[in-house]
């Protein structure tokens, strides 16, 4: 008979074994990203495309890892904050050969210059609609490795987090030496036409399982520093591209009204909607506020508003600042935000209490 203290260490062993495996049954859920350069961890450093649309160089990075990630920004953006809130580690990208022990924890697909349609700088991104057909191989390897059963017990308990649209509406002011697919249809027409697109995506999540869902309206696309630069320099102007704030806009208007209408159809559809134009907004035409120095002004770039997309200098344009203190500054690059604006962002759709019928993302995890 084995003595009494070998018999008391496997006791606790085995009872602190049985909690470790109860602990894992009931982990926080996980977190599925699609989407464009404010979500993209890095996933376009693994296509063959262009520096306009990768950021592993430096200064990128400088101010969190210290050393370019491939994310758009100084440091961490949203999901990356997100995953810190549930207690879940960084997930790479899903491009990144490494991620696949990552799976039941998530996986990130987001990709700089995708947007809800195809056409949308094709050949240079992954599109919503790959995004879409990845996630479907991250589905079939946890029915694999985990059974149906698990499987589908995770998949119904994530959270998936969408990003999309700006590229889909400022690709037309961005492309000036070829023709746009976009610039034959009105601006009705054309949001119609990406919320389509983004009503297919989100009902193949739903029946892959997905019931819980976050996403960002736009920010206001006419204001940012890389479209502010197409303002004529002689009008001596500082406001807003209106056409492009305009149809970013509607877009959030229909948005809104259609998450309202999925909630209804879809059997277990919940959703987060942050205001994320309303936010940004606020922050650029009262920065000091909120504690910044500058809210029109990007932090690393040229040009007026240094909105000429520079940063690095790996693209076309190879002269470039980077201001000393990017928490001082709204605006990393021409189109992007510095890691302090996407942390607040970040907490905002954490914790902020949501509107009657929708939910803050804290909600969506428990």
């Amino acid at each position: 008979m084995a003595p009494p203290f070998l018999l008391c260490f496997f006791f606790i062993f085995f009872l602190l074994a049985s909690r470790s495996i109860e602990s894992q049954k009931h982990a926080a859920a996980a977190l599925f990203v699609f989407g464009d350069s404010f979500f993209d961890p890095g996933n376009n450093n693994y296509i063959n495309t262009t520096t306009l649309d990768q950021s592993n160089f430096p200064p990128y990075g400088e101010t969190f890892f210290r050393f370019p990630t491939g994310r758009f920004s100084d440091g961490r953006i949203i999901p990356d904050f997100i995953l810190k809130y549930a207690k879940l580690p960084l997930i790479p990208p899903y491009m990144e050969p490494d991620s696949r022990r990552y799976y039941k924890i998530g996986a990130n697909f987001a990709s700089a210059g995708a947007g809800a349609l195809v056409e949308t700088f094709q050949g240079s991104v992954i599109s919503l609609q790959t995004q879409l057909s990845n996630h479907k191989k991250v589905v079939n390897r946890l029915r694999k490795i985990y059974g149906n059963t698990e499987a589908s017990d995770t998949l119904s308990k994530a959270v998936y987090l969408f990003s999309i649209g700006t590229n889909d509406y400022a690709s037309p002011y961005l492309i000036t030496n070829s023709t746009n697919f976009t610039s034959s249809y009105s601006n009705s027409l054309l949001v119609k036409i990406v919320l389509g697109n983004l009503t297919t995506a989100i009902k193949e999540l739903h029946k892959r399982g997905g019931r819980k869902f976050g996403f960002l309206n736009l920010g206001p696309l006419g204001c940012i520093p890389g479209m502010r630069i197409l303002l004529n320099p002689l009008s001596k102007s500082v406001g807003c591209v209106k056409e492009a704030s305009l149809l970013a806009k509607l877009h959030n208007q229909e948005l809104a009204k259609l998450l309202k209408r999925l909630a209804k159809q879809l059997h277990g559809f919940r959703y987060s909607l942050y205001d994320f134009s309303s936010n940004i907004k606020h922050r650029i035409k009262h920065p000091s506020i909120y504690g910044y120095k500058e809210g029109k002004v990007a932090c690393c770039g040229t040009g007026r508003f240094r909105g000429t997309f520079s940063c690095g200098g790996r693209r076309p344009v190879k002269e470039f600042e980077v201001c000393e203190n990017p928490k001082e500054y709204v605006f990393w690059d021409s189109y992007h935000f510095t890691e302090r604006v996407y942390e607040e962002m970040a907490h905002e759709m954490w914790n902020k209490e949501a509107s009657r019928g929708t939910y803050n993302l804290k909600a969506l995890f428990q």
